[in-house]
């Protein structure tokens, strides 16, 4: 097994088989700050991990999906697990669209306790959220070893 493969499979114990996971989503504002910057924003949200790649129950309406529609890089940070990763956002569209039938699945089963009180799946504008990790870093006891991934290319250092 290389590095990479380790990596995976540490990245699916910690945050994958059916675990809500708290993660920290930052996006770039829409508006500049006053000296004319992009502008960061950061929110924590539950995620489900599979696969490389974190899964989010949002709104279409929201403030951080009309940051992604302008600018899909984003950054997360999966809170208190010494992970933090790079990667591209897409809105996959409505909850209740049948392509997203298998994902909608899963979501609703890794956030049963809260799932149907946070969300209104008859609300078009609900809607799931990809983030497709890019790069990211991975630490092991606190920095005694590291992971550092490249998703696209299926390595790490």
């Amino acid at each position: 097994m290389n590095k990479y493969e380790k990596g995976m499979e540490l990245l699916n114990e910690r945050f994958g088989k059916g675990k809500d996971n708290v993660i920290a989503l930052a996006t770039i504002a829409l508006e500049k700050s006053l000296e004319g910057n992009p502008q960061p924003r950061v929110r924590d949200v539950d995620a489900m991990y599979e696969d490389g790649a974190f899964y989010v129950v949002t709104h279409a309406k929201s403030n951080k999906i009309l940051q992604i529609e302008a600018n899909p890089e984003v950054s997360i940070s999966a809170n208190f697990e010494d992970f933090f990763s790079s990667g591209v956002a897409v809105n996959l569209g409505w909850a209740l669209d049948p392509k997203n039938e298998k994902l909608r699945s899963k979501l609703r089963t890794v956030f049963s306790d809260w799932y149907d009180f946070a969300n209104d799946e008859s609300d078009k504008n609900c809607c799931f959220l990809a983030i497709y990790l890019k790069s990211g870093t991975l630490r092991i006891d606190h920095g005694v070893e590291f992971y550092r991934f490249d998703f696209e290319n299926k390595t790490a250092q």
